[in-house]
């Protein structure tokens, strides 16, 4: 199957369902105007999300307070074949999140909170609607650590978080987000509750029903509790900024890093010089080599987190010092100070203020192997400047873990040539045998391209499992496949 051959009947119709108006007035009879608000009421946070696509006019949006309140929804939506789009915090860039025209938004904006942290278990059980930095807040309280974390921590749903398989900053050390579900309860798409709140690390009972979920972007199933792995609370933190003559040196000092850090190395960035030269010459992030004018291939910070504040930054600082001695890394800073580290990281975090100079630039989240991602690069601009003429783009990620970023932009256009920049940026990750989606999922924007990352045999089966567990098609429809 092509990256295109999708039928377009399987996009479902903007037009409601016959028994669509009828399930609304069910669900405001059962659960009243303070959980459905219809029509014009629907809040204009649940008509859209970070995707930058325009606003929807959702049937109906639908706040349960239970995971009871969220089965007799489905069950009701189940009856009258409606369609229905779980939302968490509305922070996804593809389009998952957001109810097309007619159908019904289903908002577990109201299902939040902790409900226990097992010290012993080193667990938290919670409710999907939690916002992720309330479960840092949380973990970090009763001593342990959520490594989850990503720049929208404030907003998005811990829910949200594993129907996309989250990843973020750490996970070269903890693991994309599904490494950190111990159990799940889901709600089917005909109401029926799957219980599965398991806390054992060691469970081989049969099949591991959670991973059908995470990832699934509610597709299959509406993830409503969840128990979370915690993990030791670090007790040091040190972030150093190395310049690297050229990529292979990169690579080098990854290897280098992973032998030498070990377990304590939780991030591994790196930014290329485009990226690099507008971070710190235009949108104003602190530059770390101030006074060195060498022009160097690449740069990379790298985090490490450990238990032992008096030893960890001598055995860090002695090994990136011995880097030096040996010319691996010509130059290099370490932290000092909080603020110190704060600055390391906002050179790398500036990508979240390059709306300022590239207004409605076009971003994309791919994954490739650590080896070919130079190479992916250099092609990428050179196919795209000869493609898409005045185009630019800058290239950083977490390399680490095979993700790279790619923001392109072509100054003076009202509107971004998206089609055009997606064929090479995508075409390429095909040829470069990639994925098109490394941690952001695949909602609408990616739908096409599913066909350049999975093959036709992947996509049949992730089509009958679909059909297994929601056979009236009501969940999430016309999302990933």
């Amino acid at each position: 199957m092509s990256a295109t051959a999708f039928p377009a009947a399987e996009i479902p119709s903007d037009t409601p369902s016959p028994g669509a108006h009828a399930a609304v007035r069910e669900l405001l009879d059962l659960l009243g105007p303070v959980a459905v608000m219809a029509g014009a009421d629907v809040p204009a946070r649940n008509r859209n999300d970070y995707s930058g696509l325009l606003p929807t006019e959702p049937l109906a949006v639908v706040r349960p307070a239970s995971t009871a309140e969220v089965a007799a929804t489905l069950r009701i939506c189940h009856a009258h074949g409606v369609a229905v789009v779980p939302q968490g915090g509305l922070t996804g860039l593809c389009g998952g999140g957001r109810a097309q025209d007619g159908e019904i938004a289903l908002s577990l904006e109201r299902m939040t909170g902790i409900e226990e942290i097992d010290p012993a278990a080193a667990t938290m059980t919670l409710a999907a609607g939690t916002p992720l930095e309330t479960v840092q807040q949380a973990a970090d309280a009763a001593g342990f650590f959520c490594p989850l974390d990503l720049g929208a921590r404030g907003s998005c749903a811990i829910g949200g978080n594993l129907s996309t398989n989250a990843g973020g900053n750490r996970v070269i050390r903890y693991g994309m987000a599904r490494e950190m579900v111990l159990g799940l309860e889901v709600v089917m798409a005909d109401g029926t509750v799957v219980n599965s709140l398991n806390k054992m690390i060691k469970n081989n009972a049969g099949f591991d029903l959670k991973h059908l979920f995470i990832g699934s972007e509610g597709t299959l199933g509406v993830i409503t509790r969840i128990v979370l792995r915690l993990f030791p609370k670090p007790g040091s933190r040190m972030v150093a900024m190395c310049a690297c003559e050229d990529y292979a040196t990169v690579l080098r000092l990854l290897g280098e890093a992973r032998s030498g850090l070990g377990p304590l190395m939780s991030a591994f960035e790196v930014m290329w010089p485009d990226y690099w030269g507008r971070a710190v010459n235009e949108l104003r992030a602190r530059n770390p080599f101030a006074g060195d004018d060498t022009a160097y291939g690449a740069y990379v910070l790298i985090e490490a987190l450990g238990t032992d504040p008096e030893a960890d930054l001598p055995r860090f600082e002695a090994w990136l010092e011995r880097l030096l001695e040996q010319g691996v890394v010509p130059n290099a800073v370490v932290a000092q100070s909080l603020a110190d580290e704060q600055a390391l990281w906002g050179v790398r975090d500036a990508c979240g203020e390059l709306h300022q100079t590239w207004p409605g630039h076009l971003a994309f989240d791919i994954g490739l192997p650590q080896t070919a991602m130079d190479h992916y690069a250099r092609a990428c601009k050179a196919e795209l400047a000869e493609k898409v003429p005045g185009c630019e783009t800058v290239f950083y990620g977490h390399i680490g873990d095979g993700n790279v970023h790619i923001v392109a932009y072509r100054a003076g256009d009202a509107e971004q040539p998206k089609d055009a920049v997606e064929e090479v940026v995508y075409g390429l990750v095909q040829k470069f045998g990639g994925t098109v989606s490394a941690e952001h999922g695949i909602g609408t924007l990616k739908r096409r391209w599913l066909g350049h990352a999975r093959s036709p045999e992947q996509i049949e089966l992730m089509r009958t499992l679909k059909l297994a567990l929601d056979p009236k098609g009501i969940l999430n429809p016309g999302k990933v496949l």
